[in-house]
């Protein structure tokens, strides 16, 4: 084992403690490590943040779940677009785009470079949801759900097509659809969303099987500390505010968001 791969299993760990202690942010940190620190492509490292996330996501699912913190219905309707669209993308759109994606001003944006691109975007919208102040969220004793059924099918759809391209959970994007479309409470919302990302990161993952060659000794070895470093978050929420935590890495992202943009472009 390298130094490089030490680096990269420790901030696995690192990764993992930040989604036990802020309930997200698994992929935010998944993609980077494993593109910059462990020199995969972004295709390859999509794919495996899907497995990684999937997988942690279920610890956190399997609590929610025990807790009654899943409204089923609602996972079925959200999740089952989702999941169609997060599978069809890994396996038929990110397979088929092409090697130079356009060209600007002679500067060729390579599938890769857009790949990570479209993935600083989504972490800009993401440390601003987690910097910005929250609407009050639904009081769980005073709430009627409402499940739009064709929009919340619509927005699973569009979600999972963002998850798929980028090897993200989207829970940024999920919790709002959960809270504001269908009315859950927060508490429910957080617990429905886990529930969601999964189950469709996993499925999404098998998309990528066929054609990515996956080195499962890695990636069982990353995804193992990624889950040591979700359990000793959970453990560790129990004396930090998460609240708190989640407005200072919100800051982080911002910046990590617009240094990959300067990266791949400069």
């Amino acid at each position: 084992m390298d130094s490089y791969q030490i680096l990269g299993y420790s901030a696995s760990l690192v990764a993992g403690i930040i989604m036990g202690l802020i309930g997200g942010g698994g992929s935010i940190l998944t993609v980077p490590i494993l593109v910059y620190l462990l020199a995969y492509n972004p295709v390859i490292a999509t794919a495996y943040s899907l497995f990684v996330v999937g997988t942690t996501s279920t610890i956190g699912a399997i609590q929610s779940l025990r807790r009654g913190l899943v409204d089923y219905r609602a996972a079925i309707i959200f999740a089952l677009p989702s999941i169609i669209g997060v599978y069809l993308t890994r396996k038929y759109l990110v397979p088929a785009l092409p090697d130079v994606m356009f060209t600007v001003s002679g500067f060729k944006v390579s599938s890769d470079i857009f790949i990570m691109l479209v993935f600083a975007i989504v972490i800009l919208f993401t440390s601003i949801s987690m910097i910005v102040k929250k609407a009050k969220s639904i009081d769980d004793n005073k709430h009627e759900l409402n499940y739009n059924i064709f929009t919340v099918i619509i927005l699973g759809l569009v979600t999972g097509v963002i998850s798929g391209f980028v090897g993200a959970g989207g829970g940024f994007l999920n919790i709002p659809v959960l809270v504001f479309f269908i009315r859950l409470p927060m508490k429910k919302a957080i617990g429905t969303s886990l529930f969601i990302i999964s189950i469709k990161s996993l499925i999404g993952f098998l998309g990528d099987i066929e054609h990515i060659d996956i080195d499962w000794s890695f990636l069982l070895q990353f995804t193992l500390f990624s889950i040591m470093g979700i359990l000793i978050g959970i453990y560790l929420s129990k004396f930090l505010d998460g609240k708190k935590l989640k407005k200072g890495f919100g800051f982080f992202t911002l910046i990590m968001g617009a240094y990959i943009i300067l990266k791949e472009l400069f």
